[in-house]
């Protein structure tokens, strides 16, 4: 029969293993996410200095610091969906590429002036 300390270190072997496995999967979720903001951040200047109709049209706490304050915004999403990948919520990179997908979806449609 084995000791129990023997089986509290097959058990922190177990969990170490685990452990190595999340941390790849969180530094990953923050690479992919912090790669998707880049791209956030370059569609929405995009569209800031497209010129579209549209832009004219936001209220107009929007155009105070020439439209900067919905980059703000931008950041405060970002920031947050890093600080939650770094914290245990890895998954939270697939809810940031939904979230990146219908920012392309909507530059797309400006910038090409289909709306």
């Amino acid at each position: 029969m084995q000791r129990p300390d023997r089986w509290i270190s097959l058990a922190d072997e177990a969990l170490f293993a685990i452990d190595r496995r999340m941390a790849m999967l969180e530094r990953m979720a923050i690479l992919a996410i912090f790669l998707l903001g880049i791209g956030n951040f370059a569609m929405h200047k995009a569209v800031l200095e497209s010129g579209h109709p549209l832009i004219g049209q936001v209220p107009w706490f929007v155009h105070m610091m020439g439209g900067r304050i919905t980059l703000l915004f931008e950041f405060l999403v970002l920031l947050a969906a890093l600080l939650l990948a770094a914290n245990g919520w890895p998954g939270l990179a697939w809810g940031y590429l939904a979230y990146s997908a219908l920012n392309g979806l909507a530059a797309w449609l400006i910038l090409t002036r289909r709306v």
